[in-house]
Parts: structure tokens; sequence; C-alpha cells
């Protein structure tokens, strides 16, 4: 007797990573989740039992990416950076890594191949960050032409780095910086939902090639802090700062252990993060996107 088709996640043991682990499981697929310390993961993820098994893997090696996804019959990616360092790059992690592990999958007969990428990425930007998504999608498609490509939105849900942090800021300053002059649009995602669209796209007859996933609602920068301030009882007072600043405060913090800002954050923060009309979202997935003021509640609790 066969067991359950097992899925590959790689970057398992992080924000988004995790919760799609939890909806394959949940649907009664075997998870092998490949991490660079599988011990560490266990212990950060919390799960177990027989159906949930952490194996070692780097994805910068090819070697190591190939027996990571073996005999899968899926394989997710969800591995990103947000900081370069010595030992890697945004080039090296989303574009090198990242049609590496299509290869391998495609050489080892997998049969669904998805590709976590972000709204927003184009290979032709001047942002290194944003040019190696865009770039990353590309190399994916060119290995593995099948790959399913998802696009979330900025996410929000339980421990974020996106919510939370506004949350916190707020509560303790009674005057906010804005990304520039705050009119940037969004549309955040609740990233147990794109979590649950990626499952339904690995199961489907026949997904669509490339998905964009955005919540139902759009905010500009300054709209959104306004909202959140709100439900916390608060009346901040909103300061326009120029970008060219951000990305000199940027420069400075990513020397830090836990940069509270990056320059990927300040460039993404300089285009609109909202999902394209005319591409298939949620909704082709049948799912019903659950909005960022209806969560505020759990959110912002002290």
């Amino acid at each position: 007797m066969t067991g359950p088709r097992e899925v590959v996640v790689l970057g398992g043991t992080g924000f988004l990573g995790r919760r799609i682990a939890r909806c394959l499981l949940g649907q009664g697929l075997a998870v092998r989740i490949a991490s660079r310390h599988p011990d560490r993961g266990a212990a950060q993820t919390g799960e177990g039992g027989p159906a949930f098994k952490f194996v070692a893997a780097d994805i910068a090696d090819a070697s190591s990416a190939a027996g990571a996804v073996a005999g899968a019959f899926a394989v997710v990616n969800a591995v990103s950076l947000y900081v370069e360092g010595a030992g890697a790059t945004y080039r090296s992690i989303h574009v090198d890594a990242a049609a590496a592990v299509a290869d391998c999958a495609r050489r080892s007969g997998v049969a669904r191949l998805v590709h976590v990428s972000g709204i927003g990425a184009d290979p032709g930007s001047d942002s290194p960050y944003i040019r190696s998504r865009g770039e990353g999608e590309d190399a994916v498609r060119t290995a593995f032409p099948d790959a399913i490509i998802v696009r979330p939105a900025v996410m929000f849900g339980r421990d974020d780095a996106f919510l939370t942090p506004l949350v916190r800021m707020l509560r303790r300053s009674p005057a906010f910086p804005l990304f520039g002059s705050g009119d940037t649009k969004l549309q955040p995602a609740c990233v147990d939902d794109v979590a649950e669209a990626i499952t339904r796209a690995i199961l489907a007859p026949a997904p669509e090639r490339l998905y964009e996933l955005a919540g139902p609602n759009t905010f500009t920068y300054a709209e959104l802090l306004r909202v959140i301030a709100e439900r916390l009882g608060l009346h901040p007072i909103l300061i326009p700062v120029p970008f060219e600043l951000w990305r000199m405060l940027a420069f400075a913090a990513e020397a830090l252990p836990q940069p509270p800002i990056t320059r990927n954050q300040v460039e993404l923060m300089m285009h609109d993060n909202i999902a394209s009309p005319v591409l298939p979202g949620f909704r082709d997935l049948g799912i019903e996107p659950r909005d960022l003021v209806s969560v505020l509640e759990s959110a912002t609790a002290r």
C-alpha cells in the first residue's frame, strides 16, 4: 500500500512556509520540509508526526537541492532573502538557486512546482531586490516551463514583519514617519489565505501558471496607518520622510543583526503593491480573502 503523495517545502520554517506545510498536511499530503538546519526547524515550527519530515538541504547547493526534491509529487520554493550578506545575494538565492531547484524538480519528474515570488517582480527594475525577483521567475520558467508562479502582496498574520511592527511603533510614539508622502498603495493579503491558495493550486486539475494574491481592500500607506491607529484609540502625527533619507537609514540599519528596516523594504514602498485586475487570484482558487480590518482586533491585542 502506497502512502500519501509527498510535497517538499523549501523555506518551510519561515513565516509563509510553515503555514503552507500545515495546509498541505491538512489535505492528507505528506510534507517534507527542507532546511539547512532541520533540527532547529522542527523546534521552531513545533510540528511533528510521521507525515511531517525534516531533511537537511541548502538550495544554494544543486546536489543538496536534488536530494531534497527527489521522489516528490510537488515542490514549493518559498525561500527568500531580505538582506544580502557575504554568503548570499539576491541573485544567488532568487535567481541562481531558484533555477537550480526548478531544474532538479524537472529532472526528478516532479508533477507540480510552485515558485513564490512577489507582486511587483520586474526583471527590468533598477532595484536589485525587485529585479532579482523578476529574473528569478524567468529562470524558473526556463528550467520548468509548467511552474506555477505565485506573487503574494505584502502579507499580514500572527508574528508578521508588517502589521505587528506597525502596531508596536504606533503605540510607542505620538509621531510616525511615512514612506515619502504616504501615497503608496497596498493591498495586504492574509498569510493563511496565501498558504491555502498555494495548496489548492498544487491540487487543482489544471492550475493557472501565474497567480497574484492580494486582499480585498486597497489602502494608501497613510490610510492604513490611520485605520490601525483608530483601532488602537490613537491619533498619531504622520510625518512625510523622503525616500532618499529612508535609504540612508536602511543602509545603516542593515549592519545590525536584526535590522528594523532594509533597503529592499524601502524600494518596495516606492511602488504600489496591488494585484493586476486581469491576472488570476484568490477567487480563481475558490478563496474569499480575509481583509486586514477584520483581523485587526487580534493583531492589536496587547
